[in-house]
């Protein structure tokens, strides 16, 4: 009824082949994802204090900084200088992604059970809807 395959199956040939590309673990992997969210977490932290400097921010920056240069074992993250000649997104925008961004690293933390990067992350997200939260009575009243 049916022809009879008489090649081999690209799925056998394939499982004995040694790949000669490199593998990451799923620890590496998520080391990858959390040093991404941190440092863009850093970056956005970063933008925020040039329209809202404060003693907070920049000791957020600087650990989230060590965390991102743990992850990436030693290299220091690329930072952005704050300056207020360029035109930033509103305030509420900012910690908005922030949070967002903390949000997501807190996950990626959670999973990789890494208590440090984990609270950081949360007091980050804590931080951010509380501004945002200012910002919203300001607004208000």
């Amino acid at each position: 009824m049916y022809e009879p395959i008489r090649t081999k199956s690209v799925h056998s040939t394939m499982a004995g082949a040694t790949s000669d590309f490199p593998h990451r673990s799923r620890e590496e992997e998520l080391d990858i994802q959390l040093a991404g969210h941190l440092a863009a977490l850093l970056a956005v932290t970063d933008e925020l204090r040039a329209p809202a400097p404060s003693t907070d921010l920049d000791n957020a920056a600087e650990r989230l900084a060590q965390q991102v240069s743990r992850l990436r074992g030693g290299r220091t993250p690329v930072r952005t200088t704050p300056t207020a000649n360029r035109s930033e997104p509103p305030l509420a925008a900012l910690h908005q992604r922030a949070h967002t961004l903390a949000g997501r690293a807190l996950v990626v933390a959670a999973s990789r059970a890494d208590t440090a990067a984990a609270i950081l992350a949360a007091q980050r997200m804590d931080a951010h809807a509380a501004a945002l939260a200012e910002q919203e009575l300001t607004a208000a009243g």
